[in-house]
Order: structure tokens, then sequence, then C-alpha cells
């Protein structure tokens, strides 16, 4: 009876011992078959490109085709709430950003928790917000703006890309820190926005640098100030906020990588140091340079620093968003 028994103990421990084995075997050779990335807003916009840009570097390293697909609809909900439910082998990856990752949570019902459900892997991009206008607009610097604004309550108008939109929430923010008053006019998108501020059409906008800075270049349009601590590097002559005299209005368009929650520990090191090689790769920064996108440090690319980052955004902009009752059109 006992040889009975060590026998049976042997065969569970070798069991156990190859099943081990097997899964370290899978976490080493991961990926073995291609990944797909997804985009959960439209081709041809900033998430886009910077979702291609990171993965043309994945596929170099990592030796596997990375599939862009763009799932769009609901503000990026759509998209994220597949990366919630797929299964967490990494094999489905998801770029976000501070709306589809921070600002929808307050927005929409999401049929998805946006911390239980997903994996950070990496920071990987941040683009900042200048405060433009069109040149008619009589103030020449920000706090001349600010001044006019006061002067003039309900008269001005800004354009968003629709209600709950960045341009939208960085002009409530405005609102509230400067204690000034203007209309919100919602389009469909930056672009028809952009094109009713050169036309004259609309007043002021708050908008991703990677949009308005060819505007600026051009003369087309007037920059107040970038909206963070730092200069944009592909604009050192734009002041900060804080140079400009709004200390403090920090408003940025950051991105990351997620996976699956439950995505085995392994394989989001093995996505995260590809992912610290493709950004310290000096042809992947100039081309997010070229879209005034700045590189976090190496030290903020980790995935703690990624779920800082989401944590700290939602405690600052889930209260800001909810008491201006912003609510999905």
């Amino acid at each position: 009876m006992h040889r009975m028994e060590r026998w049976v103990g042997n065969v569970v421990v070798a069991f156990a011992t190859t099943l081990g084995s097997i899964g370290n075997t899978n976490a080493q050779v991961y990926p073995s078959r291609p990944i797909t990335m997804i985009v959960p807003l439209a081709a041809g916009g900033p998430t886009d490109t910077i979702a291609r840009i990171i993965a043309e570097g994945l596929r170099s390293s990592l030796g596997q085709p990375v599939i862009i697909e763009n799932v769009t609809g609901a503000a990026g909900s759509i998209g994220v709430g597949r990366v919630a439910r797929a299964a967490p082998d990494g094999y489905i990856i998801s770029i976000g950003q501070w709306g589809t990752h921070v600002t929808n949570g307050a927005i929409y019902s999401l049929p998805y928790d946006l911390f239980e459900d997903f994996a950070p892997v990496s920071w990987i991009a941040t683009g900042s917000q200048l405060v433009v206008s069109k040149n008619a607009i009589p103030a020449m610097d920000l706090k001349e703006l600010i001044a006019w604004l006061k002067a003039n309550p309900d008269k001005a108008s800004l354009g968003t890309a629709g209600v709950g939109s960045p341009q939208h929430i960085a002009g409530i923010y405005f609102q509230n820190m400067t204690g000034t008053r203007f209309q919100f006019v919602p389009y469909r998108g930056v672009a028809p926005a952009m094109q009713d501020l050169l036309a004259g059409q609309i007043d002021l906008m708050i908008d991703q640098a990677t949009n308005s800075l060819p505007q600026v270049r051009s003369g087309k349009i007037r920059v107040y100030a970038v909206a963070s601590r730092s200069r944009v590097a592909a604009a050192p002559d734009i002041p900060t906020v804080d140079e400009a005299g709004l200390p403090g209005y920090y408003i940025s368009i950051w991105h990351g990588l997620w996976v699956p929650k439950g995505t085995p520990k392994e394989i989001v090191a093995k996505l995260n140091a590809t992912v610290v090689d493709v950004l310290a790769n000096p042809i992947v920064r100039e081309r997010l340079a070229k879209i005034v996108q700045d590189v976090p440090p190496r030290d903020r690319q980790t995935p703690e620093a990624l779920g800082a980052l989401q944590k700290a955004e939602i405690e600052k902009w889930w209260p800001i968003i909810k008491a201006a009752n912003i609510k999905p059109e």
C-alpha cells in the first residue's frame, strides 16, 4: 500500500513539474504568433500615429507581426472594452490615452473597470496642449487674454471636438482657474474646429501641439502658452503657463500600453522591456518628436509608473468632470 502511495505521489509531482516547465516554456517563447494592438480611436489621428510607430518597433524587436486594429466608437470605450474581454495571454494589447483611460470613466457608464480589468505595461509618450486663438483677438499674451475674457464674459467662443473631449475639459478647467466665461462650440472632431478657428468663426482652442503647432508656425493663429511644467522641445520659444501667468494649469494627452488583467507577469515584463528598448531608439524618438510627442524619462516607463499616473489623473480630473456635469451626447 505504501509503495502505491509513493508511486502516486511521484506521478503527481512529475505531472506538476511538467506543467510548470510547459508554462515557463510558453512564457520564454512568447510571442510565437502575431500580436494585435487595439487602437480605440480613428485611423490618422495622434493615437493611431503613435501606435504605428510603436508597433513597428515592437515588430522588429519581438520578431512577430504587430497588427494594428482600429476599433472605434463611444470615445474609445468600445475598443478598450474589447481588450478588457480578451484572453490575458499577451496577444491582445491596447494603446490608450488620457481620454480613454481617465476621463471616459467619469463621463460614461463603462462595462469594465479602468483599474481592475487592465494591467499597465508602459507610459510611452506625452503630448502637450497649447492655448491658441485667432489672430484677431486683441490680447497679445496670456495675461491679456484672461483680462480680455473677464471683460467680455460669455462673448468669446472655444472650439472643441465634442462634449467631454479634451478641448472641452481643458476649457472648463481654464474657466475654473481664471474665473472667466465663454461659449463652447462642439464639432465632430479637431480638424473642423481648427478650420473654423483659422476662418475666424470661433475665438479660441486649447488643443494638442500636434494639431496646433503647424498653424502657429505658419502665422495663421496666435499661441499664448503650453499647458505644462516645461516647454515643448519642438517649440522652445513658447512659454509655459507658469511663465505666462497661469501657474499650475497643466493638461496633457499622454499615451500608454495596457494588456488584459491576469496577463502573466513574465509577458508583461517582456513587453515592457521591449517598449523601453523601442523608446530608446533615436529613430523612434525623432518620429515622435516630429508629431510633438515627448518620451517620458526611463524611470517613468515602468508599469508601476503608468499605473500611478493613471490613478493620479483620475483623482484630479474626475471631480472636475463630475462637477461640470458632463454627459455623453
